[in-house]
């Protein structure tokens, strides 16, 4: 998270953590009761004094409940990485415990903000080496212009009730932009010949995605237009966007994404406040890195293995100091012999094995022997060991180079 952190801290993102455990009403006010996420898969339970709780199953909403609890000056900019559950069916991906970072920032409705906030997400998966990404944006408009455009939704959805699958044939009345959100092939031919809400924004809504839009251009940000893109999420406004690998299974190839939610602080008992931010997996980034080869993570080397033939106190003693001398160190347990220590220190993968017998204990000193590199086992006193250590894997890097 070092990388994350770096680079939304240099944009004024400050950390915040929130709990794992909230109040229901936090996300069925913010999300919506309608919504899927509380209706279908938040992990809701009763406290003991009958107060219904929830496990945190996004980032958003808690942030904005911390922000109404603590009132900080705006705009107030933050960052997180947390866990959060839903009930669903485990996919590649996807698990009832998953990971996500994420930026918020609250107060200013300027675009400007929407297109820093992509351009933030943008950078950190350039800068973990995704290449194979798509940005979609879109506009759902306020609620200024949204509610004409829900009415002309749904009397195209009357019409055409029949073709929707079967979970939105029931509720395209009810909640109407969630066909455009639907994966099933049924309601994306549907949604295919559907009026598009970009051609139904109002006279601040479509300046301000035209400013978002300009914005990335600016910034040489390339991205598609998509109609469909509503999120799934109630309280988004205006911008919503997300960034999705070809790397991975088509099914499950979003990596993040997000959008602004102008009406949230509201919802949650707040004064009007403008927000915009964005949530990040870590499960499916690091699928998407994997399958692009983008980075290999390797367990860092043991520079040594400790093999004590005399009790454990010297591999105890040893390993304590080449550790806190800041080198990689392990060693044997349970009394095995000193073949099956030596056999142990080869498949560690460490440079150097230190072998302590009963001879070198009470001569106060350590064979050092390479195990990587030529080189001859030989004596070094136990209080030079450090220095022995490092000089010895100075010596094997030449050679190796």
């Amino acid at each position: 998270m070092a990388c994350f952190a770096g680079l939304v801290e240099r944009a004024g993102y400050g950390l915040l953590q929130t709990p794992i455990i909230e109040d229901a009403a936090v996300f069925r006010r913010g999300i919506g009761a309608e919504s899927e996420v509380v209706g279908k898969e938040m992990y809701e339970f009763a406290d003991r004094d009958g107060t219904m709780l929830a496990l945190r199953p996004e980032g958003t909403a808690p942030v904005v409940r911390a922000y109404l609890q603590h009132r900080p000056a705006l705009p107030f900019k933050a960052w997180y990485v947390a866990p959060s559950f839903r009930h669903e069916r485990p996919q590649a991906g996807r698990y009832r415990q998953h990971h996500q970072v994420g930026i918020e920032a609250l107060g200013p409705a300027d675009a400007d903000l929407d297109t820093e906030v992509i351009a933030l997400a943008a950078e950190f998966f350039a800068a973990v080496g995704l290449r194979r990404l798509t940005l979609s944006i879109n506009s759902i408009g306020d609620e200024r212009c949204r509610p004409a455009y829900l009415e002309l939704l749904r009397a195209e959805l009357t019409a055409r009730r029949d073709e929707l699958c079967d979970e939105h044939r029931p509720r395209a009345d009810v909640n109407p932009l969630r066909i455009l959100d639907c994966k099933r092939a049924e309601c994306q031919q549907v949604s295919e010949s559907l009026p598009h809400l970009v051609d139904h924004l109002c006279r601040d809504c479509a300046p301000h995605f035209a400013r978002v839009r300009d914005g990335l251009f600016a910034l040489g940000i390339d991205y598609v237009l998509n109609h469909r893109l509503v999120r799934g999420l109630d309280y988004y406004t205006r911008t919503t966007f997300e960034f999705a690998s070809a790397a991975i299974d088509a099914a499950q190839n979003g990596v993040g994404g997000g959008g602004r939610y102008d009406g949230l602080v509201a919802a949650l008992g707040g004064p009007p406040t403008p927000g915009v931010g964005f949530g990040i997996g870590i499960e499916r980034v690091l699928l998407a890195c994997d399958a692009e080869g983008a980075f290999k993570v390797a367990a860092r080397p043991l520079d040594a293995f400790v093999v004590d033939a005399a009790g454990g106190e010297s591999a105890r003693r040893l390993t304590a100091v080449l550790r806190g001398a800041g080198l990689a160190a392990d060693r044997a347990f349970d009394g095995r012999s000193m073949k099956a220590q030596l056999k142990a220190a080869d498949h560690s993968g460490a440079a150097l094995a230190l072998i302590v017998g009963p001879e070198e204990l009470a001569a106060g000193l350590v064979q050092l022997k390479p195990l990587r590199t030529p080189g001859d086992q030989h004596p070094v006193p136990v209080d030079e060991v450090v220095a022995a250590v490092r000089g010895a894997l100075a010596e094997g890097a030449g050679e190796s180079r």
